[in-house]
């Protein structure tokens, strides 16, 4: 211990950072063995496979990560990125092969290792980080060029693309915003930040167009039904129109409207959860949304692991994840803004916004702000690449905290 003291400057060491994780990883425990213990899902498994079981060894795993990439300066890890980010569009290319990759739900996102999952697109989004700070470290100068610029974009664009043949539209939309806010942090012209950032949102439009009031005979490419779906719930199109027509029976109309019910039922669980969970909640274990599978079993535990945590411990306990995640936030930020180098201060905004768009989504869709994606709830829902590949990042953002030129 004394040896790796001395390779360690333990001293710089951030002390609420470590209380937010703690306090993240004991809510995650906590709920999900809540949201799990009595799920019918999980009745027949095994006690290492229940996931409640499974989670504090996800959480053994990637501090133990964490830790190993925090015996390294950054400077020095930076130099493998793009072995690593190489390394993983492989991994992103092998998963899209049937027989290779898993398919579940219409999607082939996961490799099938036996005891538990694992999911690339995580990975990905952590050496795409790694990768993109290497790169905008360059001199300010040359990210006036443009195809310096264009390199950069494409260096986003790779993984951008193969997480969406997934398909998985939530975690690929997520590489863009941290894209963006690394090259604004490396000193890309405003401009062409501002005209990417308009770029991106007309791509948007037209994608919504493009599903929504282009008729399916004249459509190339079809989105996958059930993204198709979600994109309706969230605007409420009325499901009548676009699958029944307009010579529909009865029948067809309601055959569709059952439909539309069954897909927006877990967002109507989800917001009748936090609504109820009043100021101080039901009591742990007490959810009746979650207790009595209002919530569906087979996503209480990870995409809505939110929603169980505003019933059961109410407004108080939801305002303290949201304090637990603001606390690193602003140590990110703070990371960041005292960063001399260049690299140090892209690779801690990179982790920030990747880390936060996830959570913003992730609460967005329990509370209808946005679409539902599937996101997780970074170390709070239930699975071991999320996890593990959060505290990864995290590691990263640890790494620059000790090894960081403080201005």
């Amino acid at each position: 211990m004394k040896f790796i003291s001395q390779l360690i400057p333990w001293n710089r060491l951030d002390k609420t950072l470590l209380i937010a994780l703690a306090g993240l990883m004991t809510f995650g425990v906590l709920f999900i063995y809540s949201a799990s213990y009595n799920n019918d899902l999980f009745l027949s498994l095994s006690t290492i496979r229940q996931p409640f079981i499974k989670q504090p060894i996800f959480y053994a795993i990637g501090i133990g990560i964490a830790f190993i990439i925090c015996l390294k300066d950054y400077n020095i890890l930076s130099r493998w990125a793009y072995v690593f980010y190489w390394l993983n569009i492989l991994m992103l290319i092998l998963v899209l092969i049937p027989g290779i990759g898993t398919m579940r739900n219409g999607a082939r996102r996961w490799f099938d290792l036996g005891p538990a999952d694992f999911q690339p697109s995580e990975m990905a989004k952590v050496a795409f980080i790694l990768a993109m700070a290497q790169f905008l470290s360059r001199p300010r100068g040359e990210l006036s060029d443009p195809k310096v610029l264009f390199r950069g974009i494409c260096i986003a664009l790779l993984p951008f693309g193969l997480i969406l043949l997934e398909p998985d539209l939530g975690s690929s939309l997520m590489i863009l915003p941290a894209g963006l806010a690394m090259m604004y942090i490396a000193g890309a012209p405003a401009r062409f930040v501002q005209k990417l950032i308009v770029g991106f949102i007309l791509i948007l439009v037209l994608a919504l167009t493009y599903v929504f009031f282009i008729p399916a005979n004249w459509k190339p490419i079809e989105l996958p039904d059930h993204q198709k779906r979600r994109l309706m719930v969230y605007f409420n199109v009325d499901y009548a129109k676009q699958y029944a027509g307009t010579n529909a029976t009865k029948a067809e109309i309601r055959q569709a409207r059952a439909m539309q019910r069954k897909d927006s039922y877990n967002v109507e669980q989800a917001m009748i959860s936090v609504g109820s969970g009043g100021l101080t909640g039901k009591g742990w274990k007490k959810g009746i949304q979650n207790t009595y599978g209002f919530i569906p079993q087979g996503v209480a535990n990870n995409d809505f692991i939110f929603s169980v945590i505003a019933e059961e411990s109410g407004f108080a306990g939801s305002t303290m994840v949201i304090v637990l995640y603001g606390a690193i936030l602003i140590t990110g930020l703070r990371t960041a803004n005292k960063c001399r180098d260049r690299l140090g201060r892209i690779i801690a905004t990179g982790v920030i916004t990747m880390l936060f768009c996830h959570v913003f989504v992730n609460i967005g869709m329990n509370i209808r702000l946005v679409p539902v994606t599937g996101l997780p709830l970074p170390l709070l829902s239930a699975g071991g690449s999320s996890v593990i590949c959060s505290l990864m990042a995290l590691g990263l953002l640890i790494n620059v905290r000790l090894y960081q030129k403080i201005i």
